[in-house]
């Protein structure tokens, strides 16, 4: 704790050493939205023909221009209406200085955020910065608290675990305790490190001591976990479990560039990544 500790003061510098964070935030909010966009069905079962959304069974690009412009212009017209409907209650587990917690609470479709961190000072920061901001004072709480000491009565339509895994030693206790407060329908979110050469290099070697964008010793490669390694988990869970289940919704490699910022890859399987995992019993 005491590292994260020392880095509070400086956690709302955007070019100060969280800075890689503050870029990264806005490519978990893409994520998470994204994932929201997507699970919305254009056609509920029972809905006249006439009156459904139109989903074609090929690729858009076969169709005139200005026919597949239409219809994509339908499909998101009935997205963001029924996006709009959502009304979720957020946990941030590891919530820093409340970076990723300000960018949910400030969305329309999120009620409340209830951000937790084991680190005095960082937390400290948190309420300081969000008492600036009205629109979101009110919808936006902190706490010193672990995960395994919230009540199990607390349930919460989406929970974010945003860069925590790669720094507990538990990281399995850690995720069960974190999907006790899941409700049923509700996703889980959340972004590590593969355990790889690529990941050391990058994270560790250049954004460590080359290129300074993250202090010295936030990092340590032994407690990376491989995306493989997390579906393994889950899948072995639902092999367990009789009451509850889970499906991985989507799962997205990222990188970060210094000229380029952080952009999303084409594998999950090395460098960082994120996940998305839903609560289907």
């Amino acid at each position: 704790m005491r590292h994260f500790n020392d880095l509070a003061s400086s956690w709302w510098k955007i070019d100060g050493p969280q800075r890689i964070l503050h870029k990264m935030n806005l490519l978990r909010m893409d994520f998470i939205q994204k994932t929201f966009m997507n699970s919305i069905q254009l056609n509920e079962p029972g809905v006249p023909l006439e009156q459904q959304i139109y989903v074609p069974a090929y690729n858009l690009d076969l169709l005139p221009k200005q026919i597949s412009s239409q219809i994509v212009k339908e499909q998101d017209n009935k997205r963001f209406s029924e996006y709009d409907k959502f009304k979720f209650n957020v946990l941030d587990i590891g919530c820093g200085g409340g970076i990723l917690s300000e960018s949910m609470a400030r969305l329309p479709i999120v009620n409340s955020v209830t951000g937790i961190d084991l680190s005095t000072e960082v937390i400290k920061i948190a309420k300081i910065h969000k008492a600036k901001d009205p629109l979101i004072n009110s919808k936006l709480s902190y706490r010193l608290q672990a995960i395994e000491d919230v009540e199990e009565s607390e349930q919460f339509e989406v929970i974010t675990m945003m860069e925590v895994l790669e720094h507990v030693n538990l990281p399995s206790v850690v995720l069960n305790d974190a999907l006790k407060h899941l409700k049923k329908d509700g996703v889980l979110f959340l972004s590590t490190i593969n355990r790889d050469f690529v990941s050391w290099f990058t994270t560790i070697f250049m954004g460590e001591y080359i290129l300074k964008v993250v202090p010295v010793g936030t990092h340590h490669l032994e407690k990376y976990i491989n995306s493989s390694e997390v579906q393994e988990w889950f899948n072995e869970l639902n092999s367990k479990s009789t009451e509850r289940k889970y499906e991985i919704l989507d799962c997205k490699g990222c990188a970060y560039l210094p000229l380029n910022g952080w952009f999303f890859t084409n594998t999950t399987e090395i460098g960082n990544y994120m996940m998305a995992i839903k609560r289907v019993d």
